[in-house]
């Protein structure tokens, strides 16, 4: 195990050490984690990031190693230290099952435990899903404006080497098909995909050379990377070294929408009908809708991805909402703080729908709703941790594959008009309901 505990900001640990000293470390208390806005102009975000998250609150544990570091720096107090060394997260979390749709408002996550270890897990809790979350709404977006074309990750090359990892995952879960990023294929069973680069082709004497090379390595059906020199030759090459058998041509330059068609035509003279095309070169939601109509068989995609296409994050806080006073009772507690207010207790989300479609994030404040048919909505919370056990089905390659599944069942219930690129409000209102009263967010 490699610990995660100083994967957090010092705050957390001197908050800690206050409580102790006030003796309320351990007052029980309720933390919930939502966006109170959707990055601009988006219609909904995809959550992603809970099988990472259970994992990294798993292995929040302050070692040896830890515990001197903070002491050589003075970071916490001893009573402060050897309430961390004796650290194990011990609450409860529910929350949105990975893959779901959310909304502004939307509690992503509820921990129940005692302040103390409800607040240390905040700073990895945002990190995790902030970027998660972030990855995989652009993703959907993606995946919506393909149109049933498979799309692939490629963005290793462009972020930090463990977001890498996490990016790839969370496409996945939003329908990508495949990553280039091997540790996701071994560490998250998604599948991966790949060739050659340029380089490849630049280390022969000529392109035919080199596309002869790969073909006695990989067979006819792998895919050349024909834009290395000129598209025109690379594709007669292509031909030449494969023979009409060839899998694919990969373009990674040019006006992309003339290209393709130029090269279909071509591949279709030369007998290579069944060869198909895919198409990388920085591209971006808005690039694979405007190649709708041309005869482009699958998308690879990396920079806009693994930075979230323009929201690198997507926003989420982690606030207490309810705590438990000395006379027994729960008391609902937010802020009030122009612009950044919050709303207080625990809550039970519903995702309200009519006829299969959602028509509104229907968020019920402390008391759990009833009567609730799958004609008229679905309950969004689903037990994630219990007395610090995390559940198993949200864990590793098996935790990916139900959130994919999750994903695509859930994006059904989408209306129509959200699917849309272009800039609008979410796709459904938030309605906090409390007693009975319903209130727009």
């Amino acid at each position: 195990m490699t610990s995660t505990a100083l994967h957090t900001d010092r705050y957390e640990l001197t908050m800690i050490d206050a409580a102790l000293r006030a003796g309320v470390a351990e007052r029980p208390a309720v933390f919930e984690l939502f966006a109170r806005r959707l990055p601009d102009g988006r219609r909904y975000g995809v959550v992603a990031g809970i099988g990472r998250l259970l994992d990294a609150i798993h292995d929040f544990r302050f070692t040896a190693d830890e515990l001197g570091w903070l002491k050589r720096n003075n970071v916490v107090s001893a009573e402060g230290l050897d309430w961390l060394e004796a650290y194990q997260f011990s609450g409860n979390i529910r929350g949105y099952r990975e893959g779901e749709l959310y909304f502004p408002g939307s509690p992503l996550l509820v921990v129940e435990s005692g302040f103390a270890q409800g607040v240390v897990i905040e700073t990895l809790a945002l990190s995790i899903l902030n970027y998660d979350t972030a990855v995989a709404s652009a993703a959907a977006r993606m995946v919506s404006a393909a149109q049933g074309r498979p799309l692939s990750e490629m963005g290793s090359r462009r972020t930090g080497e463990h977001s890498a990892i996490a990016a790839a995952r969370a496409a996945y879960i939003a329908g990508f098909a495949a990553t280039s990023n091997l540790e996701a294929g071994r560490r998250w069973g998604v599948p991966t995909m790949g060739t050659a680069a340029h380089a490849f082709t630049l280390l022969f004497p000529t392109e035919e050379e080199a596309f002869a090379a790969q073909v006695a390595s990989l067979g006819p059906e792998t895919t050349l990377l024909v834009d290395t020199y000129d598209i025109r030759q690379g594709v007669e090459n292509a031909v030449r070294a494969a023979g009409t058998r060839l899998g694919a041509v990969r373009i990674d330059s040019g006006d992309l929408g003339v290209v393709v068609r130029d090269v279909r035509r071509q591949l279709d003279r030369l007998g290579a009908t069944d060869t198909r095309i895919t198409v990388t070169n920085d591209l971006d939601e808005h690039a694979i809708a405007a190649l709708a109509s041309a005869p482009v068989d699958a998308y690879g995609v990396g920079t806009s991805l693994v930075t979230g296409s323009g929201a690198p994050a997507a926003g989420m806080v982690y606030k207490l909402v309810a705590r438990h006073d000395p006379d027994g009772t729960w008391k609902s507690v937010g802020k009030t703080s122009e612009g950044k207010a919050t709303v207080g207790g625990r809550k039970h989300p519903v995702r309200a729908l009519r006829d299969g479609t959602a028509t509104s994030e229907d968020i019920h404040i402390d008391a759990a709703p009833t009567g609730i048919t799958p004609e008229t909505g679905r309950a969004l919370h689903t037990e994630l941790v219990r007395h610090g056990a995390p559940e198993p089905t949200a864990l590793g390659p098996e935790g990916v594959t139900n959130a994919r599944e999750h994903h695509a069942r859930a994006i059904t219930e989408l209306p129509d008009d959200a699917r849309r690129l272009s800039r609008g409000e979410p796709a459904i209102p938030t309605r906090y309901i409390e007693q009975g009263t319903p209130s727009g967010s």
